[in-house]
């Protein structure tokens, strides 16, 4: 099966970073390199050379020169992802705010199986909150893959070979996240991370067959057990083993079409140094009538 993939992309380090990491995730996938063009239209530099004779010309310059500099920009990103493997082709639209949720709609008008994302890292107060990958993630209805950047050297390697981490605590969202990692990463074997929180998680049947790994991890519940616990837990593990990416399922959405990714999920993705899948637990059902 090919993967198709929507890859937001700005020409950053991190954006390009992204496109590295999805091409030795998912090798010879289908993808969009898609930058979103809007205010200013243009680069500062840019609009700092433009002339005009009065201010409608210059509008016009500024939404001229802005498109071609954008259509020169996602030209790199395609090179860069059809170098890797990828069989890439340029989306660029227009846009006036809210580039996640844009980036978000425009994979589900393509019915991609995922949507790439790049971010900085950042983590406790600084958390990336509020930016274009947190924004994708909240609003994306299909797996989201969010690439830290920078990566090292040993965490880069594990990409192309490395085992699936798949965060695993029996609930609906877990079985969800479960089942994606298995159709994204056919070839690779899953290990089911699983905290104790004082009873017995069954494991999903479908590990007897398949000659998965499977590793569970017993965690004191404590006075002092709360979400950290389980996310350092599955980042821990996945550094120990070498994990190429870390899986974890989401809530899904509220009444108000924000989506609850709960402090768990929340947490691994803006503490994990290596790539994290976000599966939406509406991914995978069928559609409503």
């Amino acid at each position: 099966m090919q993967i198709s993939a929507i890859v937001g992309y700005d020409g950053s380090p991190a954006a390009n970073a992204a496109i590295e990491a999805g091409a030795s995730l998912f090798p010879n996938a289908r993808g969009w390199v898609t930058y979103l063009w809007g205010p200013p239209f243009a680069s500062a530099k840019v609009r700092r050379r433009l002339r005009a004779r009065d201010v409608d010309e210059l509008v016009e310059m500024v939404e001229y020169e802005g498109e071609q500099e954008a259509h020169r920009l996602v030209a790199v990103g395609v090179t860069l992802a059809r170098t890797a493997g990828w069989e890439a082709e340029p989306l660029l639209r227009r846009t006036f705010g809210n580039e996640g949720l844009r980036i978000a709609q425009i994979a589900d008008e393509l019915q991609t199986d995922l949507v790439c994302v790049g971010c900085r890292g950042l983590g406790g107060t600084q958390a990336v909150l509020g930016s274009v990958s947190d924004m994708v993630v909240h609003y994306a209805s299909r797996p989201v893959l969010v690439v830290p950047y920078p990566m090292l050297a040993a965490e880069h390697a594990a990409l192309a070979e490395g085992p699936v981490a798949v965060g695993w605590d029996g609930s609906a969202g877990a079985e969800t996240a479960f089942a994606a990692a298995g159709r994204l990463f056919p070839e690779r074997d899953v290990l089911l991370v699983s905290v104790d929180e004082g009873g017995d998680t069954a494991l999903p049947a479908a590990t007897a067959s398949t000659g998965r790994k499977v590793l569970q991890l017993k965690v004191d519940r404590g006075r002092g057990f709360h979400a950290r616990t389980i996310y350092d837990a599955l980042i821990g593990s996945a550094r120990e083993h070498n994990a190429a990416v870390v899986v974890v399922g989401s809530r899904g959405r509220s009444a108000a079409r924000e989506i609850l990714l709960g402090s768990v999920a929340m947490g691994t993705l803006h503490h994990s140094h290596r790539p994290v899948l976000v599966v939406p637990s509406e991914w995978g059902a069928p559609p409503e009538s």
